[in-house]
């Protein structure tokens, strides 16, 4: 049996029963199962996470294995996602030793280790074409969620700065830093902005820095995510691609925005 969705619509106020007992039916096969009130599933914003969620890599790490310093970047980028370390701090620390790093080889890392996540482009031009906002939110920098926006159909991107210094990187990421709470913001504003409640978004993400957003979101789904994110998240994506989103929301195939 290939991976799938199944989402479970109920009318029942307490979902938590209903979501256990659905998860443990379903735990031995590559299935993954939403579990949500019958009325509003359909959302009319997204929030979503950008690297390890709709990309499959992180890109500092990928900018540090040009520095010359990716076990070490990448070990403390683990830790920051499961939680284990200060955000803000694990991100100053990684940039900092990006500092000397030739800006040519930011666009070296997009163009040879960026690539969109099976089925993000049709989630996000599926929503965005049933009216839907689209919002890419990153702990990341904006020189990827500029291009990673572009490229899956985004209407908006909010990201981190990486300060430059001539050519080079400065080893120093522009403050505010964006992180777990800037992305709880971004979603309270841009849901207010729009004139929605929230229990008429949807948040997607895969690490501690995402929890929050994924907890406020009407419906807040763990992508591969970490375990205190999955412990946490309405629903998760472990098996299926980012279609299982649409899945969740009543959309059919034949209702896929693909070009």
């Amino acid at each position: 049996m290939g991976p799938g969705a199944v989402d479970l619509s109920v009318e029942a106020e307490a979902l938590a029963p209903v979501r256990a007992a659905a998860q443990a039916a379903l735990s031995q096969m590559p299935v993954d199962v939403c579990v949500q009130p019958w009325a509003g599933r359909r959302k009319r914003l997204l929030i979503a996470d950008m690297d390890s969620t709709i990309i499959g890599c992180e890109c500092i790490d990928e900018l540090a294995d040009f520095a010359g310093v990716k076990d070490l970047v990448s070990e403390i980028t683990e830790r920051a996602m499961r939680g284990e370390l200060d955000f803000e701090a694990a991100l100053r620390e990684r940039v900092a030793m990006l500092k000397g790093l030739p800006l040519s080889d930011l666009q070296r890392a997009y163009d040879e280790r960026v690539a969109l996540n099976p089925g993000a482009r049709t989630l996000v031009r599926t929503m965005a074409g049933s009216g839907a906002r689209c919002v890419l939110v990153s702990g990341g920098f904006s020189f990827f969620t500029t291009r990673v926006a572009q490229a899956a159909g985004f209407h908006a991107q909010r990201a981190n700065t990486l300060i430059e210094a001539g050519e080079v990187l400065a080893g120093e990421v522009g403050v505010p830093i964006l992180g777990r709470e800037a992305k709880l913001s971004a979603l309270r504003e841009e849901a207010a902005a729009h004139g929605l409640e929230l229990s008429a978004t949807l948040a997607v993400g895969d690490g501690a820095n995402d929890l929050a957003m994924i907890e406020a979101a009407g419906l807040g789904v763990a992508y591969r995510a970490k375990p205190v994110v999955a412990a946490q998240a309405h629903a998760k994506v472990d098996h299926a691609d980012l279609t299982a989103l649409l899945y969740f929301q009543g959309y059919a195939a034949s209702d896929f925005v693909t070009d």
